[in-house]
């Protein structure tokens, strides 16, 4: 049986406090530990900023920790969520190219995102808009390498904790940052969110803009 959402988030944890100091990503030693000392748990607000409902994955995850997230900037000083248009985003982790993603087509679709540890030339961001049918929001791949392009990813954050954690397995030899649209355990989410955010499509680039 496949996990989804918060049961799938539940594994992630137990993977996690059996060995809270590990990195995140082996191959990037800057986005440093699952967890920096002590998990430091919060009580999830009710909703984003925009009114959204935060989705169950990511209330159960705070309630175990956010201090990985507020290392990603995803908290300001007073606990407060700061989401960032995509724009923002792109800008500030890729320089003047990055100013590619700053277009009225992204802005209203990419309104309030915050970016997720992941990539080395590539960018992991979580994006509220329209949930799927289990209250997650995607998560998608920035890249620049060839042409700028956004392209989904996970189908929202317990999947992208998931393969992060090792607690689950992902067959990407050879495919893009969308290969989870071919997975039987995850292809119907990954429909919704490409319908959701990018007109049915898994990935577009700058010509679109």
């Amino acid at each position: 049986m496949t996990e989804h959402g918060v049961a799938l988030v539940e594994l992630v944890i137990g993977s996690v406090r059996a060995d809270p100091g590990r990195l995140l990503h082996p191959y990037n030693t800057w986005d440093g530990p699952w967890v920096a000392g002590e998990p430091s748990p919060v009580t999830p607000p009710d909703a984003f900023p925009s009114g959204r409902p935060l989705s169950p994955a990511l209330r159960r995850w705070l309630e175990f920790d956010a201090g990985l997230l507020r290392r990603f900037g995803w908290f300001d000083d007073g606990g407060r969520l700061t989401p960032r248009p995509l724009a923002e985003i792109a800008a500030d982790a890729f320089g003047p190219i990055g100013k590619t993603y700053d277009s009225p087509a992204l802005a209203e679709r990419f309104a309030e995102c915050f970016l997720l540890p992941g990539g080395s030339d590539s960018r992991r961001v979580l994006a509220t808009g329209p949930a799927d049918a289990l209250g997650e929001y995607p998560v998608f791949a920035l890249d620049v390498d060839d042409l700028p392009c956004v392209e989904l990813m996970y189908p929202g954050l317990d999947v992208y904790l998931a393969e992060t954690a090792g607690v689950i397995e992902v067959d990407r030899a050879g495919k893009s940052y969308s290969a989870l649209k071919e997975d039987a355990r995850y292809a119907q989410r990954m429909r919704e969110h490409a319908r959701g955010f990018l007109n049915g499509e898994y990935h577009e680039d700058f010509t679109a803009w």
